[in-house]
């Protein structure tokens, strides 16, 4: 495998702070453009156009003089929910749905909505039930297969489970995903 394939590999699994990055550089673009409109208007003589920078400062230092506390209080949890926000996408790792299949000579991605196809078809052909029986939800760790049975047909979990587990082992995703089978109370009208 060439040196760049881990990164390619990187930069597929994971998605980008592109987005948010832009969107704050904008913000503050905003603003500078906004507090220097305002300081050229103030250094020519000119009314301010929204609020005087100096009186705007005065206020901002003798805060919380002049304010309702609730409006006080409500600006606060607001910068605060949109910090958390700036916090998380800077922390947390942006994985995108998809999972990497190991090869020595190539870097295969494959998307989570076509490993759940595979995996929902497999568990159906192990079941013995229609399509639309079988659901399959695929995450970072996790599978969950819910299966709601033939009314009068019994199921074996441990069954279906060996299966989709033999069908991801073929597979061989990376990380590989621990599976859980749902089987529902309910039955369906057989076909």
């Amino acid at each position: 495998m060439s040196e760049l394939t881990p990164r390619i590999l990187k930069r597929e699994t994971h998605s980008s702070r592109a987005r948010l990055s832009v969107v704050a550089a904008i913000l503050m673009t905003l603003l500078a453009v906004y507090g220097l409109l305002e300081a050229i208007l103030r250094a020519v003589g000119q009314p301010p156009w929204l609020i005087d920078p100096l009186a705007f400062a005065q206020r901002l230092a003798g805060l919380p003089e002049g304010i309702e506390p609730m409006l006080l209080g409500a600006i606060g949890v607001l910068l605060l929910l949109v910090g958390l926000i700036f916090l998380a996408y800077a922390v947390l790792p942006g994985r995108r749905a998809r999972h990497i299949i190991p090869d020595p000579r190539i870097a295969i991605v494959v998307d989570d909505e076509v490993i759940a196809s595979a995996l929902a078809k497999r568990a159906r052909l192990a079941a013995g039930v229609t399509r639309e029986q079988v659901m399959v939800v695929v995450s970072a760790r996790a599978v969950q297969v819910n299966v709601r049975p033939t009314s009068g047909i019994r199921l074996e979990e441990s069954h279906i489970r060996a299966a989709v587990e033999a069908e991801l082992a073929a597979m061989a995703l990376e990380p590989a995903p621990e599976v859980t089978v749902k089987l529902s109370g309910s039955g369906v009208v057989g076909v």
